[in-house]
């Protein structure tokens, strides 16, 4: 399936296989979930979030430190 994904400024179409969550993604992506907020088609969506073909994610990116 394709989904659409934005991280910061970069832009891609990226191929990904059916019936996967955002968790999944974000590994595939290696990005570590603990350090993002993801947006599904303008909405928060939760790590267990199933994809859909066409779907347009934003990986945001949190910034914490002390």
């Amino acid at each position: 399936m394709e989904i659409k994904v934005t991280i910061g400024e970069k832009k891609e179409l990226k191929e990904f296989p059916p019936n996967l969550t955002v968790k999944e993604m974000l590994d595939l992506m290696e990005v570590p979930s603990e350090t993002v907020v993801v947006k599904k088609n303008n909405c928060i969506v939760i790590d267990e979030e199933v994809l859909e073909d066409g779907d347009e994610l934003e990986v945001i990116q949190v910034i914490y430190g002390g």
